[in-house]
């Protein structure tokens, strides 16, 4: 093909070592898939030409330090084509070795069925639910947007990588990659490139089937600029992937027209190929038409031959850096403290004593508080961005004294997601896959359920994010029950590795924001519309308090005829039932449980010394349903509790009507 004038062609040579790459993907894919009996062949044999130019060619990063921070990115979002991407990490020199390319899928293996970042060398996030790890691509593309325009100077650019990401048909057809697309476009985020196998073929069958859409126009529409390409040419591959690097305004779109499962004689071309293995006979028989060798797992010496020598040219470029790093840390100390804080993200040794001095008013709402301490946290934390889904004067996640992010300026720690709950979520764990940030992000604790895959994933591999949940129960009030969480903490209790966090008052939203940064992993903060009475039995030492996910905040005079536990906006209510018990001779036991999570984390005998013992009638109450509390109170205990969905009236009518109040409450247990 004729190269553009400013492009110069690829040289045989350097065509025939890709070439050479390109098979070994195919080889290395396939026999791995055969010999697991599972897994999806048609994506490594359709894009191995893609894989090789992007590792042989195009990455400039070091697969021998695979955490350098100007490293290009490569997302997989695609996650089903996992075999690929492994096999384009063993040949350029990550650790993954030939025994793990043939241990995929096993169990305990680093090559899992979809990559996982947390398992594998080169993996920059874990894939596999379509359409997440484009959002992960564009939030990884803000991060390092956010981190360029912080740290940059007009003398040395110490942020200037790419983005790319392999994206498949499915991927295209999911609702979340219109919403990160959208807001990638508008951001003006030119550091994104994603790369479309746009093999017109999905599991069930031809794409035609069920999708007719231009997508070309649509990424248009969106301000991405457009490229198409023959996805088995490397001579089109290279002009393509050249100009989509240049310097632009816009993230890039390339449509790479491929061929699923190219080479298999009987299926290629078809949805057969997507997601079996091809069969011994096939598999022979696909070797065959590909010229490839029939030795299992054959991988040219070359190859490992071309990437070595490619290693130390990446070696080069990283030392270059450093030494440019050198140069502007001795240039510009100030900049440098804050990126080493970004970095390690420390936290001041007196992080407890700062929140508790914070001043605010009694009684306040869960969310007011809150915002008071992401005040105070922005003054000495430079790694903290927030950011909001449209909500930010209503969930209270603004940064009064930072800007907006806006198209193209990316100076601001304010980020409008506009409603786009489940982009959101995506793009901050890709911002804090960048090592230097912690996102908290907000909307309404019901459209929690627009971001669980999203939260799932997160937790899956331990990103620390802080999701700002407000309006939390059915005391926000009159928006009625479609606005009104009811199983939303039991859902979200429900994911591990995730930390739900719901607080009593404006001492625990404190202790819930250190609980938050000092998790490393995703934390929900479940906080109220209405306001709550600041309480003095919360204002205890962390390591005595939230840092242990319940505590005794009312100790029983005598052996309890009661134990009460409560979270949110219902421990004052708890507080006040013991005190009305009290008066008619009870002893009472009072326990606030912001986080289970935390709680069941501690050693044995704590949890004895909350929860042990004969504690007589056990009652929990929570504004939501009732599942997850038997744990804690017993079959026969009393779980005031919600068991419908909510309805629009004021909060007090309300309570009265399900019966959080006190005189119900008491009718109820005694």
């Amino acid at each position: 093909m004729n190269m553009p004038n400013d492009i110069p062609a690829l040289d045989s040579e350097t065509k025939a070592n890709l070439a050479k790459i390109a098979a070994a993907v195919r080889v290395l894919s396939i026999d791995a898939v055969q010999k697991a009996n599972s897994g999806h062949p048609g994506l490594p044999l359709g894009c191995a030409e893609i894989g090789a130019y992007l590792y042989g060619i195009a990455m400039r990063h070091n697969p021998k330090h695979s955490s350098w921070i100007n490293r290009d990115r490569f997302i997989l979002s695609a996650g089903h084509g996992s075999m690929w991407l492994y096999s384009l990490l063993h040949l350029s020199g990550f650790k993954v070795t030939l025994e793990d390319i043939k241990n995929f899928r096993q169990l305990h293996s680093i090559t899992p069925g979809h990559p996982e970042s947390h398992e594998t060398d080169g993996v920059e996030t874990t894939t596999g639910p379509l359409g997440q790890g484009i959002g992960n691509a564009s939030g990884q593309a803000l991060g390092l947007k956010l981190l360029a325009a912080k740290f940059n100077t007009e003398k040395q650019s110490l942020f200037d990588s790419k983005v790319y990401c392999l994206v498949g048909d499915g991927d295209i057809m999911e609702g979340v990659s219109s919403e990160v697309s959208s807001l990638s476009g508008h951001l003006c985020l030119n550091n994104l490139i994603v790369i479309y196998d746009a093999n017109k073929v999905s599991l069930d069958g031809p794409l035609s089937d069920s999708c007719s859409e231009n997508t070309k126009e649509r990424y248009k529409a969106y301000g991405f600029e457009v490229f198409e390409m023959d996805g088995h040419d490397f001579d089109d591959i290279h002009r393509t992937m050249t100009l989509a690097r240049k310097d632009q305004k816009q993230p890039r779109l390339i449509i790479a027209r491929t061929i699923i499962g190219k080479g298999s004689p009987n299926r290629a071309g078809t949805s057969k190929v997507h997601g079996s293995p091809l069969g011994p006979d096939e598999l022979k028989l696909t070797k065959e038409a590909l010229g490839l060798p029939l030795e299992p797992f054959y991988v040219s010496q070359s190859v490992y031959d071309y990437f070595a020598k490619k290693l130390k040219e990446q070696e080069a470029l990283e030392e270059a850096w450093n030494k440019k790093f050198a140069a502007w840390k001795q240039e510009n100390p100030a900049l440098f403290d804050e990126f080493v804080k970004m970095q390690e993200k420390s936290l001041p040794t007196d992080i407890e004593e700062r929140l508790y001095k914070i001043e605010i008013k009694n009684p306040i709402a869960g969310r007011n508080a809150s915002n008071a301490v992401i005040q105070e946290l922005c003054k000495t934390m430079p790694f903290i961005y927030g950011g909001s889904a449209d909500l930010s004067c209503s969930d209270m996640t603004w940064i009064k004294e930072a800007d907006a992010v806006k198209p193209g300026s990316f100076k601001g720690r304010n980020i409008k997601f506009g409603v786009r709950e489940f982009g959101m979520a995506t793009m901050a764990t890709g911002m804090a896959e960048t090592g230097m940030i912690i996102p908290y992000i907000g909307t309404f604790l019901t459209f929690s359920d627009y971001m669980r895959n999203a939260i799932r994933l997160a937790s899956l591999m331990k990103v620390q994010v802080v999701y700002q949940f407000t309006h939390d129960s059915i005391f926000l009030g009159e928006d009625g029950p479609t606005h009104q969480s009811i199983e939303h903490y039991a859902a979200l209790r429900a994911i591990p590795n995730l930390h739900f966090i719901r607080p009593g008052d404006s001492n625990e939203v404190k202790m819930a924001w250190l609980a938050a940064l000092t998790y490393k992993g995703p934390t929900a903060l479940s906080l109220s519309r209405q306001n709550l009475p600041e309480l003095k039995e919360t204002k205890v030492p962390y390591s005595q308090g939230m840092g242990r996910g319940a505590y005794i905040v009312m100790k029983e005079t005598r052996k309890p005829d009661y134990m009460l536990v409560a979270t949110g906006s219902e421990l004052s209510l708890a507080l006040d039932i013991a005190k009305e018990l009290e008066k008619l001779g009870k002893s009472v036991r009072v326990i606030s449980m912001p986080c289970f999570e935390i709680f069941e984390e501690q050693d044995a005998s704590y949890k004895e010394s909350v929860f042990g013992g004969d504690l007589g009638k056990r009652v929990s109450i929570e504004a939501g349903v009732e599942f997850g509390w038997h744990k804690y109170i017993g079959r026969e205990g009393i779980a005031i509790s919600m068991d419908t969905f909510g309805l629009s009236a004021p909060a007090p009518e309300l309570a009265e009507e399900f019966g959080f109040t006190v005189p119900s409450i008491l009718e109820r247990i005694l």
